[in-house]
C-alpha cells in the first residue's frame, strides 16, 4: 500500500490556520483523497485530556518543564494513535500544529532551549511532517483577530513571549527549508488557498 502524507500548519494565533485546513481538506477529498483532519495538544482522547489541562487559565502556576512534557505526552499518544496509522495505511494527514509549536513555543517563548527537541525526539517516533505550512501574519494582526474570544492560558500570555514566539518560528523555516514553506497570511483568503494548493500537489507529485 502506499505512503499517504503528513501536512502540517504552523503559525501564531489569529494567522489563518483553520480557514486553510478546512480548505485544504475540502480540495483534497473532492480530488479523491481520504483526509484525516487532526491538531495539538489533542487529537486523541487522552490528548485531549491533556490538552485541557494544559490550555486552563486557572493553571497559571503550571511550570514551563512540565508544559513542554505534558505537550510531547500528547504528541507519542497521538503519533501512535491517529497519525502513523493513518500514514502507513495510505491516508492524508492534516494536523493543526506538531513539533515545530513545541519549538517555538516552549523553546524560545518559554526559553527553554533545545531540551525540547530532545523531548520530542521520543514523542515523534521519526514521523515528521512531508510539508509544513507556516503562516506568517503581524503579531498585532494575529491579536486583532482573536479579539473578543475567551482565551486560554497560552494565549493570555504578554507580546514579549509572543515575540519570542514569532522569532523561533523565522529560525525554524530558515533550518528546515526544504519542509517549511513560509506563507503570507495577511492577503485574501482565495489567494492563499491557491498557493498552499500549488505546494501541496507538487509534493504529491514527487516535486518540490
Amino acid at each position: 500500500m502506499k505512503r499517504g502524507y503528513f501536512i502540517s500548519f504552523e503559525g501564531v494565533d489569529g494567522s489563518g490556520k483553520s480557514t486553510q485546513i478546512e480548505l485544504l481538506k475540502d480540495l483534497l477529498e473532492s480530488r479523491g483523497y481520504e483526509v484525516v483532519l487532526t491538531r495539538e495538544p489533542g487529537g486523541t482522547e487522552i490528548g485531549e485530556k491533556i490538552r485541557d489541562i494544559i490550555l486552563d487559565p486557572s493553571n497559571s502556576g503550571m511550570d514551563h518543564m512540565t508544559e513542554a512534557l505534558l505537550y510531547a505526552a500528547s504528541r507519542a499518544q497521538h503519533v501512535r494513535q491517529v497519525i502513523a496509522p493513518a500514514v502507513e495505511s495510505g491516508k492524508v494527514v492534516i494536523c493543526d500544529r506538531f513539533v515545530d509549536s513545541s519549538i517555538a513555543y516552549q523553546g524560545y517563548g518559554r526559553e527553554l532551549g533545545k531540551c525540547v527537541e530532545d523531548i520530542n525526539r521520543y514523542a515523534v517516533s521519526g514521523y515528521m511532517p512531508d510539508m509544513t505550512f507556516l503562516m506568517k501574519v503581524n503579531l498585532n494582526v494575529g491579536s486583532d483577530r482573536i479579539k473578543g474570544r475567551r482565551r486560554d492560558r497560552i494565549e493570555m500570555e504578554d507580546k514579549d513571549f509572543y515575540s519570542r514566539v514569532y522569532e523561533g518560528y523565522e529560525m525554524i523555516q530558515r533550518d528546515f527549508p526544504d519542509r517549511i514553506i513560509g506563507i503570507d497570511a495577511s492577503g485574501e483568503i482565495d489567494v492563499i488557498g491557491s498557493t498552499i494548493t500549488d505546494h501541496v500537489q507538487r509534493l504529491m507529485e514527487g516535486k518540490r
